[in-house]
């Protein structure tokens, strides 16, 4: 389980600041970037049993136990991008379960949204990504399974509000729409993000009290 250092990390980093990592961890593209432009350097550092790393920021974002697993589904438009972003949950140490589509072959996002939905809802996995040209078609569909909160994020801001806030557990993605390095970013944050409940339980309690007032026969 390798830690994660993102954009959103460097953002607390003072100017011209050090941040220690160790070798093994993976620093996203934006996060790179933004540290060239802010003059912001990584130094390696050895971590000691019983003696942990002191560094500037606060602990970098790190994937969640390996037995946490990530449901990803995507239509044609959005295949090549899952194809990419699985390659990236298995670096961080993320176990994943690829429910399709397996081609760039056209198909319906409609069935691999439900796909996706199910498996988190049933508990087969602990969040889930959607992927189709725009995000907009499979957020819908997402979010006829019951027990389903599908947020469609486009940047980093998007990604941690839906969590902190919404308690999103489905993450839809516009592969056409957002660059790699813009999904991964996204992507790793929404991952690393925990609800952070109290006055938003509330209102996530509403939601779901919406949801159980139209689902009742």
């Amino acid at each position: 389980m390798k830690p994660v250092i993102t954009a959103a990390d460097l953002e607390r980093v003072a100017q011209n600041g050090e941040v220690a990592v160790t070798a093994d961890t993976l620093i996203t593209p934006l996060a790179r970037e933004m540290a060239e432009q802010r003059g912001i350097t990584f130094r390696v550092v050895t971590e000691h049993r019983g003696s942990p790393v002191s560094t500037p920021v606060s602990a970098p974002a790190t994937a969640e136990p390996p037995g946490r697993i990530v449901a990803i589904g995507a239509d044609h438009g959005g295949f090549e991008l899952k194809e990419q972003l699985k390659g990236y949950l298995r670096d961080w140490g993320y176990q994943f379960l690829d429910l399709g589509t397996s081609s760039a072959e056209a198909v319906d996002y409609p069935d691999f949204a439900e796909a996706v939905g199910n498996a988190v809802a049933r508990g087969d996995a602990w969040l889930g990504v959607v992927l189709d040209s725009a995000g907009i078609g499979s957020s819908i569909a997402a979010n006829k399974v019951p027990g389903v909160r599908a947020a469609l994020c486009y940047d980093r801001a998007t990604a941690r509000n839906s969590r902190e806030h919404n308690d999103a557990n489905v993450l839809t993605l516009g592969a056409k729409l957002i660059s790699q390095e813009a999904a991964r970013e996204i992507l790793a944050v929404w991952l690393a993000t925990p609800f952070t409940g109290g006055r938003h339980q509330r209102r996530v309690d509403k939601i779901l009290g919406i949801e159980a007032r139209h689902t009742k026969k």
